[in-house]
């Protein structure tokens, strides 16, 4: 009788051969070899383009002043809401962003101002205010995209503008009685407007001293001669013959001029003392723990320098730097416009999700975009100025962010970074590493503090492209 089944598998009881080891397995042999082995990795660190194409200012004081011509013309800020359901309010102490109001610190005022705000929604489509009509309401815009209708030299209708979220018109009623519209106002979306009629803003004007006070203070800053950025004018005479008697001149300072304190990122790196003895061959255990944290701080930093509310680029913009998109996307129109904002930009700056929008667009048209060669690597750009990469930058709502332009350099009037290098125990330029002992668990301590701060010389330095659509489509 057979002992193996059909197919072949021994049967029960049946002697089956054991095959015999002949060499050293693999498992063994790692026992007594020595691995290859790499530096520890990191996988957020990013290019950091910003901190390496920023040029960097000593600042020995730890304090940096911004001295600025006097202006008479403030910005217009934007204003801030609170939403409960489909109840939108505005934050009372944020109209102090409407020009007129710049400044004015009487919060009872100001609360029973946005009290008097009525709320009104709006469709695509429809005319909010039309030109060479009264002004009798100031907008507010809660939400949604409003555009400005102008009239071109050839009598054909043109957007002039564009208002978006907490934008405002209407305040410059202020400047002129019985004054009219000098535009025309058109929703490009839907969305929300709070609006105030001027009687009621009379009536509480006429009860407020100290509102009245403000108003005056503004229109004699307004009066003053100023250039078109605001800035006190200088007199001068040009094309003259003769013996024409010539203007006498000055130019004017702020008195308070902004004030940039050095910013600081900081972190205890622990290491026992066991793996900093023992473990230290073939890769010292503290440079590589000291290494990671450094890249770590240097993201920090770069983000600190993006969206700080303090210093940060997209928080101090200027508001009239601001500007939207024709239709969502950006476009090479839209870049266009924020590149014609100011002299000499240096580079762009936008999230990598915002490079590809923008390089959807430019395959719609048929357009191949050029490149720079920056630091031996060939770097996307328009217009000759290179687009850098940056995930610091937000993403909000799930499919909108924005597109910063700049200039840099201190002599250019640019933007600047601020650090402070010398400091005591410096590892790197402004990042210090000072030890800090060895606790009774027998970890060592080291304090890792990063110095840094941002500072843009003139309003025009900086530009941003706001509500960037970078949604696949």
């Amino acid at each position: 009788m057979s002992t193996e089944t059909n197919a072949g598998i021994p049967a029960p009881g049946a002697q089956s051969e054991v095959r015999q080891q002949q060499s050293l397995s693999t498992a063994g042999a790692r026992n007594l070899a020595t691995t290859t082995k790499s530096a520890p990795q990191m996988q957020g660190i990013s290019p950091r383009w910003l901190l390496r194409k920023l040029p960097w200012v000593q600042v020995s004081g730890g304090t940096y002043r911004v001295n600025r011509r006097l202006r008479y013309a403030v910005g217009r800020g934007r204003v801030g809401f609170v939403k409960t359901g489909a109840d939108v309010r505005i934050v009372p102490p944020t109209l102090a962003e409407v020009p007129v109001l710049r400044g004015f610190q009487d919060e009872a005022v100001l609360e029973e101002l946005a009290s008097r705000f009525v709320q009104r929604e709006f469709n695509p489509g429809d005319v909010l205010v039309e030109a060479g009509t009264p002004i009798t309401e100031v907008f507010v815009i809660a939400h949604g995209k409003l555009d400005r209708m102008g009239t071109g030299k050839y009598g054909d209708e043109t957007v002039v503008g564009t208002l978006a979220d907490g934008d405002h018109l209407g305040d410059e009623a202020v400047q002129q009685d019985g004054g009219n519209w000098p535009y025309t106002v058109r929703a490009a979306t839907s969305g929300t407007v709070l609006v105030l009629s001027w009687p009621a803003f009379e009536e509480l004007h006429d009860r407020s001293e100290a509102l009245q006070l403000q108003v005056i203070e503004y229109l004699n800053g307004f009066q003053q001669a100023q250039n078109k950025h605001g800035e006190a004018a200088i007199d001068l005479s040009a094309g003259h013959e003769g013996e024409y008697e010539l203007p006498g001149a000055f130019v004017d300072y702020e008195l308070k001029p902004r004030e940039y304190e050095l910013s600081v990122a900081q972190t205890i790196l622990k290491v026992h003392s066991r793996v900093a003895d023992l473990y230290n061959q073939p890769m010292n255990q503290t440079e590589h723990q000291l290494r990671l944290t450094i890249e770590a701080l240097r993201e920090r930093q770069e983000h600190e320098l993006v969206n700080n509310p303090e210093f940060g680029l997209l928080e101090n913009a200027a508001y009239d730097q601001r500007i939207q998109t024709h239709s969502g996307p950006p476009t090479p129109d839209d870049m266009d416009e924020l590149l014609s904002r100011r002299r000499s930009t240096k580079m762009f700056l936008a999230h990598p999700r915002a490079i590809a929008a923008f390089g959807r667009e430019l395959n719609k048209r048929g357009i191949n975009p050029g490149t720079v060669e920056v630091e031996g690597r060939h770097v996307m750009s328009w217009r000759g100025v290179p687009v850098f990469p940056c995930n610091k930058i937000p993403i909000t709502g799930g499919n909108t962010s924005s597109i910063i332009a700049m200039r840099v350099g201190e002599d250019n009037q640019g933007v600047i970074g601020l650090h402070q290098t010398g400091i005591p125990d410096e590892y790197q330029p402004s990042l210090s590493v000072r030890f800090m002992g060895i606790d009774e668990k027998a970890i060592i301590s080291y304090l890792v503090s990063a110095y840094y701060s941002a500072a843009i010389l003139v309003p025009d330095a900086v530009g941003v492209l706001e509500n960037v659509d970078i949604a696949q489509r």
